[in-house]
């Protein structure tokens, strides 16, 4: 695994990144987006699990809170921190589609992932994100959980309406 640097990706935010992974999380394809700004080969990708390109600064809440989501069949939002395989980083929002195969058992992800405006990541999610890092090295993940429940009732709403709500203020 690399070593983060605090330098961005420089990268076409006009494009979307793709994957696609199994009920897992592991990695079954990649477009060459993915590639470009992750600067990973398609041979270093495939099989692995897709949490390769994980940023340390990502609280495990939000990614326990989309996993819960996904593994239910529903499409969840999210605003990830990833890392290149130079160590850089790069903000994306991700959605799915949740694949099932006849009987309704869900088989595969594919994930979409856009650029989130640098305004948002600055005034509302790296505060949020150290903040919920914080309480989940003192607390463990449930109070992760617990500490990000009460911050979306204080707000009065739920992830879905805070993320399209902090994105469409710089937008």
């Amino acid at each position: 695994m690399s070593t983060p640097i605090n330098k961005e990706v420089a990268w076409d935010k006009s494009k979307t990144i793709m994957s696609k992974t199994d009920a897992a999380g592991n990695i079954e394809y990649v477009n060459q987006v993915f590639m470009d700004v992750s600067g990973y080969t398609e041979a270093e990708l495939i099989g692995k699990p897709h949490n390769v390109i994980r940023h340390p600064d990502m609280p495990k809440t939000i990614f326990k809170i989309l996993w819960d989501n996904i593994k239910q069949g529903i499409n969840f939002h999210a605003i990830v921190k990833n890392m290149a395989k130079s160590g850089e980083y790069y903000w994306v929002i991700t959605d799915f589609d949740i694949i099932k195969d006849p009987t309704g058992r869900i088989i595969s992800y594919m994930g979409r992932r856009t650029s989130v405006p640098t305004q948002t990541i600055e005034k509302y999610i790296t505060p949020l994100y150290q903040k919920i890092i914080q309480v989940e090295q003192a607390g463990g993940i449930e109070a992760g959980e617990k500490f990000f429940e009460q911050f979306l009732k204080e707000q009065g709403k739920d992830y879905l309406t805070y993320i399209e709500d902090v994105i469409l203020e710089f937008k």
